[in-house]
């Protein structure tokens, strides 16, 4: 089966609304613990080797800000929040597992 010309167009606004996503990622850390130090080089690497150009992330002190915490119903350090695009994901931990991180932000299969 040829694909169509609108088959191909269709295709193509795919990729680029594809390519338009901005992932909003929220990083609860607490304090500078080495956990939290870790987690914190561990989602930039893995943000600008996959996401480059295409994420806001913020990197959030629960000590500094704990109404934020309680906002955001967070109960461990460090979590990573991804805010959009949807579906809105947790995790908690060091980040060091990127094939667990791409996966809950539905970056591969």
């Amino acid at each position: 089966m040829t694909p169509t010309k609108n088959n191909l167009e269709e295709f193509e606004q795919a990729l680029s609304r594809q390519a338009d996503r901005v992932f909003v990622l929220r990083l609860y850390v607490g304090g500078t613990s080495p956990k939290s130090v870790e987690a914190i080089n561990n989602i930039k690497k893995i943000c600008e080797e996959h996401l480059a150009g295409h994420y806001d992330l913020k990197v959030v002190d629960i000590y500094q800000q704990p109404q934020v915490a309680v906002y955001e119903q967070v109960v461990a350090a460090p979590t990573l929040v991804k805010q959009s695009p949807l579906p809105l994901r947790r995790l908690i931990g060091n980040l060091s597992n990127t094939r667990q991180i791409l996966q809950s932000l539905g970056l591969s299969n």
